[in-house]
This record gives structure tokens, C-alpha cells and sequence, in this order.
């Protein structure tokens, strides 16, 4: 099976146009291995993908005939992605909303300022 059906059918991607893409752009790797989208995939293949900032790392256990339920996913992938990289993403969302709320406009020259400073004391 094409390693774009395979993310597809395992749900990782809600299209297969999109999984395509992200072959091509090499966020897809398997066996360490950037790989296209017609890439076959065979069980106890290693996959990392790097998918919303999180890079998965993914183990085939088997190959849907189709797109599956997400009940059922787990029986087609082992998913080994190590727990910090879900934390890290929780803490980047936390960091967005903190300073200032969707749709509030450009910072002012104060919020300008405040930012140089922030950026400045980390150097």
C-alpha cells in the first residue's frame, strides 16, 4: 500500500491530496528514509512524520483494505511518539493565548516596545 493511502487510511490525514503533499515536502520519512508518495509500506516499517508541529513517530502493524474508524486505528499502528512532544505542543498553546487574544488587531508601539525588551533580556 502508498505510504499517502496508508496516513490517510490510519487518519492522520483527512485527505489523501493532503498526505501527497506532505510526502513531497519531506515531513515523511520511513526507515529514516524521505520517501515519495508512491512509496509502498509493509508491516514493522518505521514511519516519523512531522504533522501540526509534533514529530510522530509511528510503527505498521498491519494494512487497512480502506480508511478505517478511529476505534480501529490502533490495530494497524503502534504509535511510539514520545510524551514530550505533545507537552511541548499543550505549552505553545498555552503561550499564544497568554499575551494577547485572537482578533485584538497589530500590536501598539508599548506592545512593540515591551516585545524588544523581552527579546532583548534573552539574548
Amino acid at each position: 500500500m502508498r505510504i499517502d493511502k496508508y496516513l490517510w487510511c490510519v487518519r492522520y490525514y483527512k485527505t489523501r491530496t493532503l498526505a501527497t503533499t506532505a510526502c513531497k515536502k519531506g515531513h515523511i520519512r520511513i526507515n529514516g528514509e524521505i520517501v515519495k508518495p508512491s512509496r509502498d509500506v509493509y508491516p514493522q516499517d518505521q514511519i516519523e512524520m512531522r504533522l501540526n508541529q509534533i514529530n510522530y513517530k509511528i510503527t505498521v502493524n498491519d494494512l487497512p483494505e480502506s480508511r478505517v474508524g478511529a476505534k480501529l486505528v490502533d490495530i494497524y499502528r503502534t504509535d511510539n511518539t514520545p510524551k514530550e512532544q505533545f507537552d511541548t505542543q499543550e505549552l505553545l498553546k498555552y503561550s499564544k493565548d497568554y499575551y494577547r487574544k485572537k482578533g485584538t488587531g497589530r500590536p501598539t508601539k508599548k506592545d512593540r516596545r515591551d516585545i524588544d525588551d523581552f527579546y532583548d533580556e534573552n539574548e
